[in-house]
């Protein structure tokens, strides 16, 4: 149980980011990446080279919607399988069974698609989410690869509820948008107008 939730903690910040947890998860641990699937076959020099930029990156061109804009794309193709290597890798972290390995990797990578899902489209409903959100969304993700090694417990219940707001999240979507006479995006034609035409 223990493996499961630091893999659902660790999986939950590759919905928020995907190479500042795989970052994150490599200079944790004394081995670098040799142990973290796929990353293993690497040289280590080339992916802290690749990691570090792309980690800049993302913290820098996630501050504004043009960026946001791209990495929702690039995020939402890669989340999945960044979900999937990270569950992995804590799951053998943690001498997890083998049997039980490849189904933290599949419940990771479902885990990592649906909060990157929940963050698109709550971008699009906001047109672009507020720089509030995006701070805290990079603690969140740092937090959530610590937690994984440190304090899985605490870790896995954070990705649990995260899990809980994608569902609500959803209905609300669902509600709002099969609302009768509910506007769907708002009216600008009177903006910024004083007199009537």
């Amino acid at each position: 149980m223990i493996e499961l939730l630091a893999a659902l903690s660790a999986s939950a910040a590759a919905g928020m980011r995907i190479a500042l947890p795989l970052l994150l998860i490599g200079l944790l641990q004394t081995d670098l990446w040799s142990r973290v699937p796929f990353l293993s076959r690497f040289s280590p020099q080339w992916m802290v080279g690749i990691l570090v930029s792309w980690s800049l990156f993302e913290l820098f061109a996630s501050k504004n919607v043009l960026g946001q804009r791209i990495l929702n794309f690039i995020q939402l193709v890669c989340s999945p399988f960044v979900g999937a290597i990270m569950g992995i890798a804590i799951a053998q972290a943690t001498d997890a069974p083998e049997w039980l390995v490849g189904l933290i990797g599949v419940t990771g990578g479902l885990l990592a698609l649906v909060l990157q899902l929940v963050q698109v489209g709550w971008f699009y409903r906001l047109q672009g989410l507020p720089i509030w959100a995006i701070f805290f969304q990079d603690i969140l993700c740092i937090s959530l690869v610590v937690f994984a090694f440190d304090a899985p417990q605490q870790g896995g219940l954070i990705a649990l509820l995260l899990l809980w707001l994608a569902i609500r999240s959803s209905k609300q979507w669902y509600q709002w948008y099969t609302a009768p006479n509910q506007p769907k995006q708002p009216d600008r034609s009177r903006r910024h107008k004083r007199n009537p035409d």
